[in-house]
């Protein structure tokens, strides 16, 4: 595995010419003057009259022309442009034809001076790395050939605007698969689209955090005012329609608001309200089914942070609309797979008419509930079918409450309270309650070789997983909320690493985030365009809500964001293909997600505000080519909001391939060098906003 990349940022330099920097309009000769002179001094970003033109020069045209690696063509050059472009290409071709003939008698002659005794064993290396270099000389032929070959991906159409690779019911059916399952995700050969995905024809910018919390535009949802209406469950009843917003509201009276149904939870566990969740040990809660979200919303106040999951809607989708208000949401589902979380996760498990018949496949779904909830956390379940009013006339209703009781009890739950339909438990802290049960009691323990930690989708499993794992922490143990954040000597020997590790970890994610903003400050604040009644927020405040970073190894870019103030969440996702640091992300009380970047993640279009990858592009290049760069990049394309932000943070070759294939994408990019080292490289792109023209 190769080594990771230095995590901080002590310095950076814009690369590139600067002759873009200055206004082209100037209306007297004094300020000519003075531009003249501040042409050849450095200037810094808050001093630019237009840096924002400036940032992104290199992916736009400008009078001189623009060549594919994104440096301005030299004015003062002989002959025209395009007799220099011709000799260039031509000098190019020349090379490359001059490289690989090298390659090749070298490779020859290297061959044939091998013993006879070694060949067998030297020819089989010999021929990856010979693949290798074929390919490697095939992506430089293809940057050798410029805009010709680099053209633009095409824009889907009208019928994938909410479009998620992996999840097609229909076709699902035609497999054979039922009984729920056909809404489960499937990722296979040609799962993807080969397209950028445009938003709707009326797509606004969501409000400000927090403001977009309560109100939505209706366009930027699936979903329909009779959706709205119709809907049942708690939290979707809390919202009003209006012209062309819906707006929620928290403190409805239908069934006494989710203030008063979280003050009553808190109380039912033995709580003043529910702000002293966290003196309990409560931080991570995952909410089943969780309608809107205006459960997670409401406890957002509290610091608590809460993961909605629910099922694949094709319309009017729960998580579509929670995270379009700018909170944790992604799809999951408890169907046949098990969910990407490792065991012991959160701290409290919710559901609120959820949906989840945990009756049926002879409990297995709480088995899996069972397994992502850490020792002595909370399982919430609200349901009419937990109405002991309504259970006693209905025969069946009792039969299936029963089960249910009894399934918890063998999962050593204890039934702590119940008043009104909701009914509260607490996993066990201590794993002798499993011996103590009856002899034959299920579910039986999972073997070593059942209890994966971190499963990714793996098949549900009838036994109780979790009890192997040395993280086997009782929440009422552990630190609470925020100093569970930076976790101690003992606890980090857990994992296998050092506590100066983390230390520095930290440190370098400071020092890149204050950077970051150093860059992204004066471009959005000063001459970023202002929509119609959006007033710019104080910095450091409400630039980005949502935020994915997509290899988050110890969850140091959340932990620098939320100390530098920033009001935002994080998506922590870790690759499969790098080490496994997911349940320490879990343990420090940020959420997070485990995730093959070859295959689309489960969420809808237009999710994230920005996009963070340190080290991924290396991370995926060591590892056999299952997919290609641009495969990556299409995927953020899709899971970033319109005028978002991608950064991404590599080995300098590394980026000026992904920077080249910024222009396919359509994105405003620009690469920043690090003054502390040479080898790496910032790249910062923003995905324009790109309307649909509506038809007629």
């Amino acid at each position: 595995m190769p080594r990771p990349l230095h995590r901080g940022v002590s310095g950076i330099r814009v690369s590139g010419n600067s002759n873009d920097f200055w206004d082209a309009e100037v209306k007297d000769n004094t300020e000519k003057e003075d531009l003249d002179r501040n042409h050849s001094s450095s200037q810094s970003f808050l001093s630019l009259r237009s840096p924002f033109r400036f940032f992104f020069q290199d992916n736009s045209p400008s009078k001189y022309g623009v060549t594919e690696n994104g440096f301005t063509a030299d004015p003062f050059g002989g002959g025209t442009p395009r007799s220099r472009h011709r000799l260039t290409m031509l000098f190019l071709k020349l090379s490359l034809v001059v490289i690989v003939i090298l390659a090749l008698t070298g490779s020859f002659w290297w061959t044939i001076s091998i013993s006879t005794s070694s060949r067998g064993h030297i020819f089989r290396g010999y021929r990856r790395l010979q693949e290798q270099l074929v390919s490697d000389l095939w992506d430089i032929g293809e940057l050798s050939l410029g805009p010709s070959r680099l053209k633009e991906i095409e824009f889907c159409s009208e019928e994938f605007e909410n479009y998620i690779p992996c999840f097609n019911v229909s076709e699902n059916v035609a497999l054979g698969y039922s009984d729920g399952n056909e809404y489960d995700r499937l990722c296979g050969h040609g799962s993807r689209k080969s397209c950028l995905v445009l938003p709707p024809v009326n797509y606004k910018i969501p409000l400000r955090w927090p403001t977009g919390k309560e109100v939505i535009w209706v366009a930027n949802v699936k979903i329909t005012g009779q959706e709205v209406f119709s809907s049942g469950s708690l939290t979707k009843r809390m919202m009003m329609l209006e012209e062309d917003q819906i707006s929620f509201r928290s403190a409805s009276l239908m069934f006494d608001g989710v203030e008063d149904y979280s003050h009553q939870i808190a109380e039912m566990i033995g709580l003043r309200n529910e702000s002293n969740l966290i003196q309990a040990g409560v931080r991570t809660i995952l909410d089943i089914g969780c309608g809107y979200g205006s459960f997670g919303a409401h406890l957002f106040s509290k610091q608590l942070l809460t993961m909605c999951i629910a099922n694949y809607e094709s319309s009017g989708s729960q998580v579509q609309l929670t995270l379009e208000r700018g909170l944790p949401a992604m799809i999951g589902s408890f169907n046949s797979k098990q969910l990407p979380y490792p065991s012991l996760s959160f701290d409290m498990l919710h559901c609120a008419r959820c949906g989840v018949d945990w009756d049926k496949k002879d409990g297995i779904f709480l088995i899996e509930a069972d397994r992502v909830l850490k020792p002595g956390g909370y399982f919430v379940w609200t349901s009419p079918l937990t109405n002991v009013h309504t259970f006693l006339r209905d025969k069946e209703k009792q039969k299936r409450w029963n089960f249910v009781r009894d399934f918890a009890e063998n999962l050593c739950w204890e039934l702590i309270s119940q008043q009104d339909e909701t009914v509260v438990w607490k996993k066990t802290n201590k794993k002798s309650c499993y011996s103590s049960r009856k002899p034959g009691s299920f579910p039986p323990i999972c073997s070593k070789g059942q209890d994966v930690e971190s499963p990714y989708y793996r098949p549900l499993q009838n036994c109780i997983g979790g009890t192997n794992s040395r993280q086997w922490v009782p929440i009422e143990e552990g630190a609470t909320w925020p100093f569970r954040s930076n976790l101690n000597k003992n606890e980090l020997e857990l994992y296998g690493l050092h506590s100066e590790e983390l230390v520095v970890d930290t440190a370098n994610y400071k020092t890149a985030v204050r950077n970051y903003w150093s860059l992204l400050s004066p471009l959005i604040f000063s001459d970023h365009p202002k929509r119609p009644g959006d007033e710019d927020p104080s910095p450091p405040y409400n630039m980005f809500r949502n935020v994915l970073d997509m290899n988050a190894r110890y969850g140091g870019f959340n932990a620098a964001l939320l100390e530098a103030g920033k009001s935002v969440w994080v998506m922590n996702v870790v690759p499969t293909t790098g080490p496994n640091y997911l349940p320490l992300v879990l343990d420090r009380g940020y959420i997070g997600v485990f995730h093959n970047w070859c295959e689309a993640f489960p969420t809808y279009p237009r999710t994230y505000d920005m996009v963070h990858a340190d080290g991924l592009l290396s991370l995926e290049t060591s590892q056999y080519r299952r997919c290609t760069m641009l495969d990556l990049l299409t995927e953020i394309d899709r899971l970033l909001r319109p005028e978002g932000w991608v950064i991404i943070h590599d080995k300098a070759p590394l980026i000026e391939s992904a920077r080249a294939l910024t222009v396919q994408l359509k994105w405003d990019a620009r690469v920043v060098e690090i003054e502390s080292n040479s080898d790496e490289r910032l790249l910062i792109c923003q995905k324009p906003f790109f309307k649909r023209q509506a038809t007629s």
